[in-house]
């Protein structure tokens, strides 16, 4: 996480292990698969934040992740723990706005932001609904797919960024699609965010010969990613 910063990030995206992802493409459902083969928890990425907080205690913190965990725990407990260790804002994949009425209370109670999704197929009245509990951010899905899917375009990316303007205001992070520092400055141009997930976890796979104690070539790789991109977004707003 301090090595994505370095290299420029801005903000964290945790990606909570489940077992039946409806969003997230073959490379986050294998690193789901993998996490849970270790057992991790929502209670191990609590700590996980925890022990960032003690060096960096600025850095917004996303959780993103689906309901079922956050429905056993339960959306009180969750949002304490949640707050408590230094999340800042949660993407719930599967929970739209309409069936939220206890579930932004929760988290807005204990000052966290409820982050929800927005789609191509997104109609008016469903960015509407939204408007009137989002908080934080919204997160634009750039296209009719899954995570790390491989086809952007960008025209149609920002009609629909600039419909949702007339409706939310709030930042809109664009995620989907977006692996290269080519994608990313394209999507810059119409939007408050770039979100990066599959292209970075691809990077945490074993193949290639790598094995679990190859740490810093990882890390170096996933920092080469984000440094370039970084260097095309700024390039970008010059």
């Amino acid at each position: 996480m301090h090595a994505m910063l370095a290299a420029g990030a801005d903000i964290i995206e945790l990606g909570a292990p489940f077992s039946d992802p409806m969003a997230d493409g073959p490379v986050i459902q294998l690193a789901a698969e993998r996490s849970l083969a270790h057992h991790t928890s929502l209670h191990d990425i609590f700590s996980l934040v925890a022990e960032f907080r003690k060096t960096d205690d600025k850095t917004p913190i996303i959780v993103m992740g689906y309901l079922n965990p956050i429905e056993v725990m339960g959306y009180q407990s969750f949002a304490q723990q949640a707050a408590e260790c230094g999340i800042d804002g949660v993407i719930t994949v599967d929970m739209p706005p309409v069936e939220a009425d206890e579930y932004v209370p929760a988290l807005k109670a204990q000052g966290l932001d409820p982050v929800f999704l927005l789609a191509p197929t997104s109609t008016e009245e469903r960015i509407r609904s939204l408007a009137r509990v989002a908080s934080g951010f919204v997160y634009y899905v750039s296209l009719k797919g899954v995570t790390g899917a491989a086809t952007l375009d960008v025209s149609s990316v920002e009609q629909k960024v600039a419909q949702i303007r007339q409706f939310i205001d709030l930042p809109i992070g664009v995620g989907f699609g977006i692996s290269d520092a080519k994608s990313a400055a394209a999507v810059a141009s119409c939007s408050d965010a770039v979100v990066v997930g599959s292209a970075i976890v691809k990077k945490m796979t074993l193949n290639d010969g790598k094995t679990e104690q190859d740490r810093d070539i990882i890390i170096k790789e996933i920092s080469d990613i984000l440094s370039a991109m970084r260097a095309a977004l700024d390039e970008k707003h010059r």
